[in-house]
């Protein structure tokens, strides 16, 4: 994806971690703690960073906020960009949760001052518990619904008891606004392979990857599964080589309880050749916790592997050793409420 955000990793930021992330050139990440059920979150408002990738300080530069949005609400959770190819333009697309509501945010990257310009807030009753979101166009996405039900008591005890395939890929346009894929027990993180045809798609629950082929219509046809073994939060796709990165949770319980004294694990899991006959599916990265906790996702640039969380800050590492850089690289993306 080539743009003016060249180098950019994007991620947005759960319970005090970094949860999701899009690479470009530059990267704009949202931090702060998400308000979502069954995870603690922090009171602090969100902000939108940004990482340059070719910088080898690894410091973030927290992109200027418009000040017609409502930043005391602002609760962002899934991100994706999309640059324009006939003129450049910078699109940031962001899943909020204002007071537990679903809503995707549009913004323009404004490249002279770093700073962020409101559009367009996206509402339907469709996107009632959008997880994750990869865009189309300046207002055409996908988006994932991670639950069944938006009450949250439902979604998060009555829905959970039952365990049924209920959650879904919804499509957005202008023009209009249709459930295009489902049957899926936990949807989550949702990308778009290089050439465009292809739609990936994280079951959480399910443990798989699944590759679904888009129609003339934009409705989702499902073309195969991958069993990856952990639990896929978000999916990244290297714009060279069609390899996906997922940061994955190893034992969900541990996700689930959160005990700061024994805390969940992380690993980083790489798939090549998905759309061959034997896909290879290798645990890139591991920790048991105290490293990093919880990733949830990871991407690569230059030989590096940076990798995101939902309860920890990020992480940089070596993709030939495996090793954090620095101690200073390991906290490039510190939670906005220290």
């Amino acid at each position: 994806m080539g743009s003016p955000l060249s180098a950019l990793v994007a991620w947005s930021a759960r319970a005090n971690g970094q949860e999701a992330g899009h690479t470009l050139n530059r990267l704009p990440a949202n931090r702060k703690g998400l308000k979502y059920p069954g995870f603690s979150s922090s009171d602090a408002p969100g902000k939108i960073v940004l990482l340059d990738l070719k910088d080898p300080r690894l410091r973030p530069t927290e992109l200027r906020m418009p000040r017609n949005f409502d930043l005391e609400t602002f609760t962002p959770h899934g991100i994706s960009v999309y640059t324009d190819p006939t003129d450049g333009t910078v699109y940031l697309f962001v899943v909020n949760h204002p007071h537990h509501k679903s809503q995707v945010e549009l913004f323009q990257f404004i490249d002279e001052d770093f700073s962020l310009l409101h559009l367009k807030t996206f509402k339907h009753k469709l996107l009632h518990s959008v997880n994750d979101i990869v865009a189309l166009g300046a207002d055409r996405f996908y988006a994932t619904n991670d639950h069944y039900f938006s009450n949250e008591f439902l979604k998060t005890f009555v829905e959970t008891l039952l365990g049924q395939a209920w959650t879904n890929v919804v499509y957005y346009s202008a023009e209009t606004v249709k459930v295009v894929s489902e049957g899926y027990y936990f949807a989550n993180g949702i990308n778009i392979s290089p050439d465009k045809r292809y739609i990936y798609l994280a079951d959480f629950i399910d443990h798989k990857v699944h590759v679904l082929e888009r129609k003339d219509d934009n409705a989702l046809a499902s073309v195969k599964s991958v069993a990856v073994g952990s639990l896929c939060d978000n999916i990244e796709v290297d714009p060279k080589t069609g390899d996906l990165w997922l940061g994955c949770h190893p034992n969900g319980w541990k996700l689930l309880k959160y005990d700061p004294k024994d805390p969940p694990g992380s690993e980083v899991i790489c798939i090549r050749n998905i759309h061959s006959e034997q896909p290879v599916v290798t645990q890139v990265y591991a920790d048991d916790g105290h490293v990093i906790v919880g990733s949830s996702v990871a991407t690569t640039y230059g030989g590096k592997l940076i990798i995101g969380s939902i309860f920890h800050k990020a992480l940089c590492c070596d993709l030939e050793e495996g090793e954090a850089i620095t101690e200073e690289g390991d906290r490039f993306f510190e939670s906005s409420d220290k």
